[in-house]
């Protein structure tokens, strides 16, 4: 079994009398409130500390534009090994995450072969080095794992799917599932879980459209698979992706449990004229849910989004319905679909950077999501006035497509990893930097 995590203040890793290497300055989301202020970054990386800074390295001053801790999406597939490359790869998947404002993404284990062992666990980590352009932390697969206690020991997280979806045939049988969690909880490691129960799926011929993909996996399907998971361990850090039933946030708030959900359920519906390219476990839902969803969203019931990025080659998705395969790419335009909300008046910024930043790097252990002392200086820079229209083709997705074709967004026109940018009046400029990261604390354990 591993070692617990360690609990300690971010404060506590700086260097002794690390010197400033760089001073950001302008209008920043601090507590938040958006207030001027001086960033000083320190020569690893690390936020200094903030106000006025006297002396130190070079100073560049936003201007009119925020800056906001970036992004860590919890749900992301890279694809990567088991392909197809022309759907994502680690390093174009990582890309358009840093041009997302995404500093660190959580890649899944169902890929090709899937991650239920130590030793492809560690190939998998071989491909990320020097590869990804952002931060990645590797989940490994609960079901089919013969050792939970040896793959504890090198995986940041583990993912159990709870019904059959993209590269996971065969989940556990219900009668599986609390003992398998009992297991997990003793391990320390946070439990991202797939909550759709497949006995309540339908049956019959094969759905053709958006609406009989929302039937045939109903929401009665994760309501029931919600039920199962209530059983489980108080020390289990659990987190539900894709939640789609509004209706089960006040339970979820009320049990203490960590969920997210996805932009592509907030903003599109089974109505949305998007045939296959729609088609995604669990499915769009109506256009009630998704409006009851959003309103949940926008009055901070949420505690995360995250995208479920899952590209597909476009000549996958053009398939009839039936054959054609569930997901849609989301990493790069999550954060800025939701800052032109912002824009909008339609979305508060700290409740956006509560779900999209804070909150998310917390349930991952990691020491990035707010702009404070101690912190790593993972930042984005934001001019509310630079709106654009998205367009897949000028994506950094491999898979060249997008579901949010038209809609309007606002791209971060810098990012920074550590102190260093790496995107650039818009436009990605870094290297394959990322590291591959382990939860650092337990929730709880950091300061504020």
């Amino acid at each position: 079994m591993p070692p617990p995590a360690r609990r300690h203040r971010f404060e506590d890793q700086e260097a002794p009398r690390a010197s400033i290497a760089t001073i950001l300055a302008g209008r920043a989301l601090v507590n938040e409130r958006l207030q001027s202020i001086e960033i000083a970054i320190d020569e690893h990386g690390r936020i200094h500390s903030l106000g006025k800074v006297r002396g130190g390295g070079p100073r560049h001053d936003v201007g009119d534009s925020v800056i906001l801790p970036a992004a860590t999406d919890l749900h992301v597939h890279l694809r990567e090994p088991g392909g197809p490359a022309e759907a994502e790869t680690i390093a174009s998947g990582t890309i358009a995450a840093a041009a997302g404002g995404v500093a660190l993404v959580g890649e899944m284990p169902n890929t090709r072969p899937p991650v239920t062992d130590p030793d492809v666990l560690r190939e998998k980590e071989s491909r990320v080095r020097g590869h990804a352009a952002v931060d990645v932390l590797l989940y490994a697969s609960a079901g089919g794992a013969r050792d939970l206690a040896a793959l504890a020991r090198v995986a940041g997280a583990f993912k159990l799917y709870l019904s059959p979806t993209t590269g996971i045939g065969s989940p556990p049988p219900p009668s599986e599932v609390p003992p398998l969690l009992e297991a997990l909880g003793a391990l320390g490691l946070p439990l991202s879980v797939h909550a759709e129960d497949p006995r309540l799926f339908g049956a019959g011929g094969a759905p053709k459209g958006l609406a009989e993909w929302d039937a045939y996996r109903p929401l009665r399907a994760e309501r029931a698979a919600l039920e199962t998971l209530r059983s489980a361990p108080a020390a289990l850090r659990l987190h539900v992706a894709h939640v789609t039933s509004a209706s089960e946030i006040p339970s979820l708030r009320a049990q203490g449990v960590s969920f997210e959900v996805t932009p592509h359920h907030l903003l599109l519906s089974e109505r949305s004229p998007l045939a296959a390219w729609g088609k995604v476990n669990p499915p769009l839902r109506s256009d009630a849910e998704r409006a009851a969803l959003w309103a949940a969203f926008q009055a901070g019931e949420v505690p995360c989004v995250a995208s479920d990025h899952a590209p597909h080659p476009a000549s996958d998705k053009d398939l009839p319905f039936p054959r054609a395969p569930s997901g849609v790419p989301g990493v790069e335009t999550m954060l800025p679909l939701l800052l032109a909300r912002v824009r909008a008046g339609e979305l508060r910024l700290p409740t956006l950077v509560r779900a999209a930043c804070d909150r998310p790097a917390r349930w991952f252990g990691q020491p990035i999501g707010r702009i404070a002392p101690g912190h790593r200086a993972h930042l984005v820079v934001v001019d509310f006035r630079r709106r654009t229209r998205i367009e897949g083709r000028r994506l950094h997705s491999a898979c060249g497509w997008t579901p949010f074709e038209g809609f309007e967004a606002i791209f971060p026109v810098e990012h920074y990893q550590d102190g260093v940018r790496i995107v650039e009046a818009g436009e990605y400029v870094g290297g394959p930097s990322g590291r591959v990261v382990r939860p650092e604390f337990a929730p709880g354990a950091a300061p504020g």
